[in-house]
């Protein structure tokens, strides 16, 4: 199987992170080899009524499979650098990483010096400054989704609302927006950003992010702020696993993963309808896939990234995300 086509109207790919130090050390195996650019296999350990062990394998294929010593840099050039050219000519898009908490997904999708919001954002300015595109500018808004509301992470946690407009875009009334002229302006209003999150201490994570977080990057033309020309969202979606696995008890934290479940489920309906081509897409399911909306309709283009951790011991959170992930 040769490599994907990267223009596809949604594509999916899988990463996989390295076995860490206290992994290591308890001497756990890599249970999740891949083989071959686009497919992966889980040797799931198992045990039989007489107590016998057996290991049971999936398979699992995607657009993209990245195995463990794979940079950021590639993962960049297979998901959301063809996304950065297709919203200069006019597309919306969105890149989205999913998995459970540990797994990688704020790496690969918000590290502060190579998260694929920070290579996107080199090429957007070095973009913006070519001949046919420098009557646009560059715009940034960053709000989480918490609990089914929206909060400005750029305004002091102001609440939001998302409404549509006559054309059926999708419109966060309030929404603080900030020009940005270059990668270190991008990346120090990330950082405030990133300071107001909702982090919760779960079971799995001492800092496990409870709130998706949607980093918006804009085009607009600089003599018409009203319009936007082209629209590149980064989500980092909250953990997938469930408030079981975590140890949850209180009630704040069960309802948290309630709402998390609830809008991680309808983004995969969402994401079915639009690989069948379905006429009607679900997306008002949930606040998360109502202000996506824009990445369903029209001109719009998803890559998702699920983000898995080879480990014996999480074996069944790596199949649930592959699970979710394949279409």
């Amino acid at each position: 199987m040769g490599q994907s086509d990267l223009n596809q109207k949604i594509r999916v790919c899988v990463r996989k992170r390295p076995l860490n130090k206290k992994e290591l050390e308890r001497a756990e195996k890599d249970i999740a080899p891949t083989a071959g650019v686009r497919s992966i296999n889980v040797n799931e350990p198992k045990m039989k009524v007489d107590l016998t062990k057996y290991i049971e394998q999936h398979s699992f294929t995607f657009d993209d499979v990245f195995d463990s010593d794979e940079t950021n840099e590639k993962i960049y050039s297979r998901t959301a650098q063809p996304l950065v050219k297709y919203v200069f000519d006019g597309g919306k898009a969105t890149c989205f990483a999913y998995g459970q908490t540990g797994s990688g997904k704020t790496y690969t999708m918000l590290d502060p010096k190579l998260g694929l919001y920070v290579l996107a954002a080199r090429d957007v300015f070095s973009l913006i400054r070519q001949p046919q595109y420098e009557h646009l500018s560059a715009w940034i808004g960053f709000y989480e989704i918490y609990q089914g509301q929206l909060y400005d992470l750029l305004n002091s946690r102001k609440k939001l609302f998302a409404r549509e407009d006559g054309k059926q875009n999708v419109v966060i009334v309030g929404l603080k927006e900030f020009v940005i002229k270059n990668v270190e302006d991008l990346m120090q209003v990330f950082e405030y950003g990133s300071q107001a999150r909702s982090t919760g201490s779960t079971g799995a994570n001492s800092d496990s992010s409870r709130s998706h977080a949607v980093l918006q990057i804009l085009l607009r033309p600089t003599k018409n702020k009203k319009k936007i020309i082209g629209k590149l969202s980064f989500i980092d979606l909250a953990g997938s696993e469930r408030g079981a696995d975590r140890g949850d008890t209180d009630m704040k934290t069960r309802m948290e993963g309630a709402e998390i479940n609830k809008s991680l489920l309808a983004l995969k309906e969402c994401i079915r309808a639009l690989d069948q081509d379905k006429r009607h897409t679900p997306f008002r399911q949930s606040k998360l896939t109502q202000v996506l909306k824009d990445s369903f309709v029209g001109n719009s283009r998803t890559c998702m990234i699920a983000t898995i951790s080879p480990n014996q011991s999480n074996s069944e959170h790596t199949l649930n995300t592959l699970r979710y992930a394949d279409r």
